[in-house]
């Protein structure tokens, strides 16, 4: 079960009703995978290092830019040009010393994303792009793999959580894979602290789904306007003829 250093580490997390011992070693065993690790992804795997995942899987082949500063906080401006799959697993290990992280310092695609997929117990996707996205959505349901996905851009923000042994529609049925926006937040901007609330939904829902406590919103979008801050929440139902899940 627990050690003594893990008992007095997550003390707080464990005297919640909803968690107790039994939930912490629930996320112990557990094996996340996060694809992506710039804002999304910094502000989720802070968390769940925190929380005690087990095991952490970090991918992103990306190297520090002294702009991606403002809105990921894993990293530091002497780290620029370094890799930030590396960066941030060093940075989580100092953090919790009583988990595994491995680095994955390369863009996940083909048969390389199928692999680390089907080793995870959850995937975050914290991805920045269309292609990525379809692509971890096929990858989560080829596996039978709990998927939750987080974007920003701008002052909006959006959250979806899937699990394929659910009766709701997957990414493919909401986007199509063409319905890319003309512009990223490269070029298009974004405000750093709705990205971090994505990142953090992410978290929140994944530790709540591995340590089996409480309902995670499967297959609800919800839409967050920053300016306003207003929630929408929409039901994704399955597309018959979609090439993903239709025929689940």
């Amino acid at each position: 079960m627990l050690s003594d250093a893990e008992m007095i580490h997550y003390s707080r997390q464990i005297l919640l009703p909803e968690v107790e011992e039994i939930g912490q070693h629930r996320l112990k065993q557990a094996c996340v995978l996060i694809v992506g690790l710039g804002g999304l992804g910094c502000a989720a795997a802070q968390y769940l290092t925190g929380a005690g995942i087990g095991k952490l899987l970090l991918a992103d082949g990306d190297r520090l830019s002294p702009s991606n500063l403002p809105r990921q906080p894993l990293y530091s401006s002497q780290h620029s040009g370094q890799l930030k799959a590396q960066l941030s697993a060093r940075r989580l290990a100092a953090q919790n010393p009583h988990i595994d992280i491995l680095p994955i310092t390369e863009y996940l695609r083909g048969e390389g994303l199928y692999e680390q997929v089907s080793k995870a117990d959850l995937v975050l996707d914290c991805s920045d792009n269309m292609a990525s996205r379809q692509a971890i959505n096929a990858a989560c349901y080829a596996h039978s793999t709990a998927l939750i996905i987080g974007a920003a851009m701008g002052f909006s923000g959006q959250f979806l959580a899937l699990n394929p042994a659910h009766d709701h529609g997957c990414y493919r049925c909401l986007y199509e894979p063409e319905q890319a926006p003309p512009q990223g937040c490269q070029h298009a901007g974004v405000i750093g602290p709705v990205v971090a609330m994505m990142g953090l939904m992410q978290a929140l829902e994944g530790i709540k789904y591995l340590a089996n406590t409480g309902s995670v919103p499967w297959g609800t979008l919800h839409l967050f306007d920053g300016l306003k801050h207003s929630w929408q929440h929409y039901a994704l139902p399955r597309t018959p003829q979609c090439q993903i899940c239709g025929d689940r």
